[in-house]
């Protein structure tokens, strides 16, 4: 093995154009790490703000940009149990991803589901993880509840769509083109809403009798957040991810203590490696069987070479994409 690896480096915050390939030196795994080498890595909104300079990563990351990969394990730390040389694994990083290796918490990773090739593998964990997290944990959704999230479309969107659905739950989700609302029926929305053409306040409203939905997952923000609050059903949950929109608005908060509401929101990146991997014990125990019995499975828009990562923070950045945007080695 090499000692040094080709990776891709944020010159300086801005364009596309600032990531560039590089030879960095391959990762050395801390104790509790394996080292893996990447077949493909993800590619998210979290990158794209921290090329652009707002989304800097936590205290001891890799500055490498990447949050999620899928390869082979191929060295081991000295307290890694569980996990053995040859082992096909997706994992969650906190950097990294693009790169020829990467280390990661052996907690945070998780065996390729039978029958996925790594492309789709590394289209598992930003996603899913996330909506796990505050869709399920935080955001509560049951069966029977009805679930609006914003941006069906995205990565997230198509994993929460079909999550939800898979979980029993009525889902809205929103959608910027009659090709993207198509694509949210398809993966089990009850109802898609054409952003650019109707309200989704007046449609929630409408689909639920009135009463409101129980749970949105918004990565908007901005002008949505008093439409949001609006849209809820009593004791209803509204929780953010992004603010695509802006994290400012001018709010009356009076609907949410006569509905009850919960307002909440969370970022995943700098918790601890404790709660990442009680995510993954979901996952593996709730999720896992799903994927593998074909009951949802990570929609892949197109994929990238490496060294053509510039290329695929453009089409993201354009917004024209359905799905997920994997870079390859």
């Amino acid at each position: 093995m090499s000692s040094d690896m080709l990776a891709i480096e944020i010159r300086a915050p801005g364009a596309p154009s600032v990531l560039e390939p590089c030879r960095r030196p391959l990762p050395q795994p801390e104790a509790h790490e394996v080292l893996i080498e990447v077949a493909a890595a993800g590619v998210n909104r979290p990158d794209v703000l921290q090329r652009m300079g707002g989304y800097p990563p936590p205290k001891g990351a890799s500055d490498i940009p990447g949050l999620e990969v899928a390869g082979e394990v191929v060295a081991l730390g000295s307290a890694v149990t569980g996990l053995a040389l040859g082992d096909r694994i997706t994992a969650l990083v906190t950097g990294g991803g693009y790169a020829e290796y990467t280390a990661a918490p052996a907690v945070q990773c998780l065996p390729i589901p039978e029958g996925y090739s790594p492309v789709e593998a590394a289209a598992l964990p930003e996603t899913y993880f996330t909506v796990w997290s505050n869709v399920f944990d935080r955001g509560a959704l049951k069966a029977g509840e009805t679930f609006l999230v914003q941006g069906g479309s995205s990565g997230i969107g198509t994993t929460a769509i079909q999550m939800a659905h898979a979980f029993g739950a009525r889902v809205l989700a929103t959608a910027g083109s009659p090709e993207k609302c198509q694509a949210c029926l398809d993966l089990g929305a009850a109802r898609a809403i054409d952003y650019r053409k109707e309200d989704f306040l007046a449609v929630a409203r409408q689909e639920t009798g009135g009463k409101g939905v129980n749970v949105i997952l918004d990565m908007v923000g901005g002008a949505y957040i008093e439409r949001e609050i609006a849209a809820l059903a009593s004791d209803g949950r509204l929780v953010f991810i992004a603010f695509l929109g802006g994290s400012k608005a001018s709010i009356d908060f009076l609907p949410v203590m006569l509905k009850r509401l919960t307002v909440t929101g969370s970022t995943l990146r700098a918790r601890s490696v404790d709660f990442k991997a009680a995510i993954a014990d979901k996952l593996r125990e709730k999720i896992w069987p799903l994927l593998e019995a074909g009951r949802m499975r990570p929609i892949i828009h197109t994929t990238f070479p490496l060294e053509q990562a510039a290329q695929s923070h453009a089409l993201m950045e354009s917004s024209s994409h359905i799905g997920k945007i994997v870079l390859t080695l």
